[in-house]
């Protein structure tokens, strides 16, 4: 059989988009031009049916390609919710996942996992977990459970591993042991490496999804610094990636760059920054939610082959002021996102609604927030964003989740982290 290049198989994938993507994806030529300073002009209300849920000022004077793409309506109806905290005393939670009887088994940034019963007990730290570096933004990151934990009792998380000269995103699954109200990890294997090291404490991402046919996304980081982000762009770097996996951290036969000399092939997307949120939607298809500069963060629905863009292409700028590379949004051969902030909501983590609670929010998008501190929601028609609406919560939060009960859950950052459980309010109340 031939084997087709990989920068053949990118380009089929770009073309393989929807038309409204395919005008995404216009050339630089075709780009309307930035005119620098000049201001960004929300929707009207009379043309979206209602004001839209960022007021503020914008960053940058860049113009969204397209209807919607920002600054989005809020719902004609906005959502009521009660707010109960379920647990409180964690040291800086960085994820939380259901276990099959309802409890919380939550990471702690600076290397500790416990399991959080249902009536809110944090319990002793489970022993045997992997050293971290959690300097800065680094440390133990998240925690997913096997498709099969029911019977393996198999766990993943995701950590900034301490190596020589520097540190980098590594996953590693174990077994799940538990006695008393603790237990251990047992059978510790580190199955994947993001390479190349890099001597920071910036922009590790990292999520874990596990996709319905039982390979699993791992988001990672770019490592922040102009010197190492350009790597995003490089199919032969680990960094600003999205990877595919089997869950021995193998990459699957059907990944885009499997068989390229020059591409690494455990690679899905590329041209990322700092991916801290992932999901599977209804369709079982990855979304992500990512980090930008000063301006620009991003939800994208990452496809096999696909660059979306970064360093080169932004809708954000420098935390200076200044423009990042040639100050473009769009350019041939790199996927526009299908949403953007500006400015930004610092996003966190980002989960699929589909429990059946909160019945106006079947389908959508729940995004936590670290400098906007609450949960964005987002409705989607089709793969285009419809309304954005924002439940302040007080807090920075760090993970989001939909509990078996169809409840919400928001873990909240910090060192006296809580647990918030939000439910309908009662209308009559």
């Amino acid at each position: 059989m031939t084997r087709i290049h990989p920068t053949l198989l990118a380009t089929v994938a770009a073309l393989s988009l929807s038309l409204p993507a395919l005008a995404q994806n216009a050339a630089p030529e075709a780009r309307p031009s930035r005119v620098e300073g000049e201001a960004f002009t929300a929707p009207s209300a009379e043309s979206a049916g209602s004001t839209p849920a960022e007021t503020a000022e914008p960053n940058t004077g860049y113009k969204p390609l397209l209807p919607n793409q920002t600054r989005a309506p809020k719902p004609a109806e906005a959502a009521r919710v009660d707010v109960a905290t379920v647990a409180k005393g964690l040291a800086s939670a960085w994820a939380m996942e259901f276990l099959p009887d309802g409890r919380m088994i939550v990471t702690e940034k600076a290397g500790k996992i416990r399991i959080v019963g249902k009536d809110g007990k944090i319990g002793a730290p489970i022993a045997n977990v992997p050293k971290v570096d959690s300097r800065g933004q680094g440390g133990l990151l998240d925690i997913a459970l096997s498709p099969g934990f029911r019977n393996d009792r198999t766990v993943y998380v995701s950590y900034s591993e301490p190596r020589e000269k520097g540190n980098g995103t590594t996953l590693a699954k174990a077994v799940l042991t538990e006695s008393g109200d603790g237990g251990k990890l047992e059978n510790l294997k580190v199955i994947f490496r993001q390479m190349p090291t890099y001597d920071g404490d910036k922009h590790f991402g990292s999520r874990i999804a596990f996709a319905p046919d039982g390979k699993l996304f791992l988001t990672v980081g770019e490592r922040s610094d102009k010197q190492p982000r350009v790597q995003a762009q490089d199919l032969s770097s680990g960094l600003g990636k999205v990877f595919r996996l089997d869950t021995d951290g193998n990459a699957p036969k059907d990944n885009p760059y499997v068989g390229s000399e020059k591409a690494l092939p455990e690679i899905w997307s590329y041209g990322h920054r700092n991916v801290q949120g992932a999901t599977l939607d209804g369709q079982g298809r990855l979304w992500t939610i990512e980090h930008g500069p000063r301006g620009g963060d991003e939800l994208n629905r990452p496809r096999p082959g696909v660059n979306y863009g970064w360093p080169t292409v932004t809708y954000g700028i420098e935390y200076s002021g200044e423009k990042i590379g040639e100050g473009i949004t769009q350019a041939g051969g790199t996927a526009q996102p299908v949403y953007y902030w500006d400015p930004v909501i610092a996003p966190s983590s980002l989960a699929y609604y589909d429990g059946s609670l909160f019945p106006a929010f079947k389908g959508n998008f729940l995004a936590g927030g670290l400098i906007y501190p609450g949960l964005v929601v987002l409705k989607l028609d089709g793969d285009k964003v419809v309304t954005e609406e924002r439940i302040e919560l007080g807090d920075r939060i760090r993970d989001v989740k939909v509990g078996p009960d169809g409840a919400i859950y928001a873990v909240t950052d910090g060192p006296d982290g809580k647990i918030l459980k939000l439910t309908p309010k009662n209308r009559e109340g």
